[in-house]
């Protein structure tokens, strides 16, 4: 499983012209899932998204977490971030869990992070979406369990 965070001061997914998500200060968090994926990945990646410490202290240094500060969380499905990109020009999918499973996990991990913080949102599995965001800092991290 893959997950790319960025901090961001506000975030939105749009689909067909509506806002389906939004956050304000907090993780637009990017998620990808592999052929070789279970439960255990889906735990390691939600404690990792929740825990990170990526937000700044009152000294300026990255200390807090999305948690600590009672962020948002905006997740999106991205089965792009489980491309193969070692060789060649054009990326290959085969390491890319099924849509079927890919789905399952991404509504598991959704249901999970909603039972555990306030403030989540989401896309729609498998739908165009027009993601808009102000990432803070830049600070873009790729996770992986």
């Amino acid at each position: 499983m893959r997950g790319l965070i960025q901090r961001v001061k506000h975030a939105q997914v749009d689909i067909a012209g509506q806002t389906v998500g939004q956050v304000d200060q907090g993780i637009l968090l990017l998620l990808g899932v592999e052929r070789e994926d279970d439960t255990g990945c889906l735990e390691k990646m939600l404690h990792k998204v929740l825990n990170y410490r990526i937000f700044p202290d009152e000294d300026g240094k990255m200390n807090l977490s999305v948690s600590d500060i009672a962020g948002g969380i905006l997740v999106v499905s991205q089965f792009t971030l489980a491309a193969d990109t070692k060789k060649g020009l054009r990326p290959g999918f085969s390491t890319a869990a099924t849509p079927d499973v890919a789905q399952q996990m991404y509504d598991e991990f959704l249901a999970r992070l909603q039972v555990v913080h306030a403030d989540v949102a989401s896309g729609e599995f498998g739908a165009d979406m027009q993601v808009t965001l102000c990432n803070d800092g830049p600070v873009t991290f790729l996770l992986e369990t």
